[in-house]
Parts: C-alpha cells; sequence; structure tokens
C-alpha cells in the first residue's frame, strides 16, 4: 500500500467518523443525565434517547463497513439485498427521506456495491429537506435519483464523482465521491450528474458490456 492509498484511507475514516459523532455524542450526553437524574419519567425518555442513538450508531457502522470496507468476505458478490438493508438504515433514521428500491438482480459484484452505496449517500445528503430517493441497479447500470423541494449538490463532490479533483485536494467530505470515481474508472465505466434542476438530481453509471 502506498501512501496515496493510506491519505485516501485517512480520508474515508476522517468521513465516518464525522457522521458518528452526533450519534456517538448523544449517547454520552444521555448517559451523563441518566446519572443524575431521578425522576422516573425523565429516565425512562433518557433510555428512549439512548436506545435511539445506539441504533442510529449501529446502523451508521453497517452502512460505512458494506460502503467503505471490506464487508462480504472473500465472496466476489454481495447479496442486493444487503445493500438495500443499509440504506434503509442510514435514512430510515431520519423519517425524512423514503427509498424506492428498483434492483432487481439478487447479488451485484462488491464494487457495484460500493459504487450504489456511496452515491446513495451522496443523493441522501443532498436532499436538504428530504424527499424520495429511488436507487435501481441493472445489467452494467448504476441509477441513483433524489427528489425533493430542496437539493444542494456541493460543487466540490461533482467534481469529485467525475474525475477533475485533484487528488491531492480531496477532503473528507468528498472521499465518497472520488471512491465512486476511482471505481467506476476501474471496472472501464463512467458516471453521468445531471445538474439539480426541478427539484430532481440523476446520478448515472454506465459499465462497457
Amino acid at each position: 500500500m502506498d501512501s496515496k492509498s493510506v491519505e485516501f484511507a485517512s480520508l474515508l475514516a476522517s468521513r465516518l467518523c464525522h457522521d458518528l459523532l452526533s450519534p456517538i455524542g448523544a449517547l454520552n450526553n444521555g448517559i451523563e443525565l441518566l446519572a443524575d437524574e431521578h425522576d422516573p419519567e425523565m429516565r425512562e425518555r433518557c433510555m428512549e434517547l439512548l436506545a435511539e442513538s445506539a441504533r442510529t450508531s449501529a446502523t451508521k457502522l453497517k452502512f460505512f463497513r458494506l460502503a467503505f470496507g471490506a464487508a462480504g468476505g472473500f465472496d466476489d458478490e454481495i447479496d442486493s439485498r444487503e445493500a438495500k438493508t443499509a440504506i434503509e438504515g442510514l435514512v430510515g433514521n431520519t423519517g425524512r427521506v423514503d427509498l424506492e428500491w428498483m434492483v432487481e438482480q439478487p447479488s451485484m459484484s462488491k464494487a457495484k456495491i460500493k459504487i450504489l452505496l456511496n452515491l446513495a449517500l451522496i443523493a441522501a445528503d443532498a436532499l436538504v429537506r428530504g424527499g424520495t430517493l429511488l436507487v435501481g441497479a441493472e445489467g452494467g447500470e448504476i441509477v441513483v435519483r433524489a427528489e425533493g423541494t430542496r437539493i444542494v449538490l456541493d460543487p466540490e463532490l461533482k467534481t469529485a464523482l467525475l474525475g477533475k479533483t485533484d487528488a491531492e485536494a480531496l477532503t473528507p467530505r468528498a472521499a465518497a465521491a472520488w471512491l465512486v470515481h476511482v471505481l467506476v474508472k476501474e471496472g472501464s465505466g463512467e458516471v453521468m450528474v445531471s445538474e439539480p434542476e426541478d427539484n430532481v438530481l440523476l446520478f448515472g453509471v454506465s459499465f462497457a458490456s
């Protein structure tokens, strides 16, 4: 592993830590409150908050393990239902994003699963006020569509997805987008990104047959 690979891994780790900071911080605060609280009703509420924060932390870890890590063991293919479950965990906790799943194939390569998950992550983040996240895949095509009343896609993410970013200038925020670019490039594919117009943002990936 060269220094560039190590640096990129550190960017992914930084992104993961950023997303876990809030639910784990809430766990810590809840424990502190519980230690000083004696009212039964308030203690019950603290326990509910702790349980919610624990669930959020667990679902985020499962998602990032599949999207960034080596989940799936040594198998070349991963059950596509694992990806669906991971995305449901990611957006389900917010209650503001509805998932439409249009993946018929029972399994996909590790690379395609990671591409699908990271595009879903970027699209979900772009749905500032919530909306609908559609994820589809068939053959060598992957499509992720975000629809909502307000969509914001950071220009840094778009340039990273299209491979127009200097790798040395990458930030943790753009790490997922760059990972998509690298995996698609390795698979001799192409990434397409629409402008977020008419309350719709569309990502497409096409691989040569």
